[in-house]
């Protein structure tokens, strides 16, 4: 049976640095599974890798679409499923790597939601409202998947409450067929401690790459601010302080807390599936892909 791995973790981990390893040794070939980094010229914000850094093994999905338009987990599956089918074409071995929980769920158990066209007007009237707004509205209409959605991301609220209004019926839950592979997902374990320091020490780099400037650059493209703060963490932080809302300080302080919460979340996402191996190291994550 055709394989994938699956390398996942919090964000800060060094999961793609420890995915080129692994597709190096194994012959493989890597597909993103990040929300952010789906979007061109959101870079440094989202730690995409670099081309230095793939040494040479193909990376998909990165860099597809544009900041202006949103793109949902249906339409990320579609392209998954087909970038794992033409890498197993070629006798390589897909490698499915990130920290998106919900995608790689979408992907390896087969989650299906209906194909539900943008309702642009509903929309818009959504988006005035706040995070903590919307996440009321969706607990009220579907109280499961409220538990399950990052109750932080505007963008995924208003596409849950629009999926529910337009099809009059809750968001499904995840389908029993799972992909026809043989399927081991490999999970990067840190000490709270150690992410806490992997976080501070990426943040500062990623100031020192120019964070500031990339999130300009999106602004001179006709990104709206508004737009921005949607994709959350650095592009909300960085954009509140270009508008003069905070401190530079006070901007980096919030930053740093708001990112060790997602990495927690994320955790609290992947220890629900018991079927993640977790792992300390590339020797160990080398056993468990040989073995596989």
């Amino acid at each position: 049976m055709d394989k994938l791995v699956v390398i996942l973790g919090p964000t800060a981990s060094g999961k793609s640095s420890l995915a080129v390893k692994l597709a190096k040794r194994f012959n493989g070939e890597i597909i993103s599974a990040d929300s952010r980094q789906v979007y061109k010229g959101m870079d440094i914000g989202t730690g995409k890798i670099t081309k230095k850094e793939m040494e040479g093994i193909p990376h998909y999905l990165l860099s597809i679409v544009s900041p202006r338009r949103i793109y949902t987990a249906s339409q990320y599956r579609k392209e998954a499923l087909k970038n794992i089918k033409k890498v197993l074409s070629r006798g390589k071995v897909p490698f499915l790597v990130g920290g998106t929980g919900f995608y790689i769920q979408f992907v390896i158990d087969g989650i299906k939601t209906p194909e539900v066209p943008p309702d642009w007007k509903l929309r818009k009237k959504l988006s005035k409202k706040t995070a903590e707004e919307l996440y009321g509205m969706l607990k009220k209409m579907d109280r499961e998947r409220a538990e399950r959605i990052d109750r932080n991301n505007p963008r995924r609220l208003i596409r849950a409450i629009e999926i529910i209004r337009k099809t009059g019926k809750t968001v499904p839950k995840i389908e029993k067929n799972p992909l026809p592979l043989n399927v081991i997902q490999i999970g990067i374990k840190k000490s709270p401690e150690e992410t806490k320091k992997l976080i501070r020490r990426r943040l500062l780099k990623r100031f020192g790459l120019g964070m500031e400037r990339e999130v300009k650059n999106l602004r001179k493209e006709g990104i709206s601010w508004k737009r921005l703060e949607e994709f959350g963490l650095e592009y909300r932080y960085v954009s509140m302080y270009l508008q003069g809302k905070i401190e530079f300080g006070d901007m980096v302080e919030k930053l740093r807390k708001e990112i060790e919460h997602f990495a927690k979340r994320q955790m609290t996402w992947f220890k629900k599936d018991q079927r993640i191996h977790w792992v300390k190291d590339y020797k160990e994550a080398y056993q468990l892909v040989k073995r596989l």
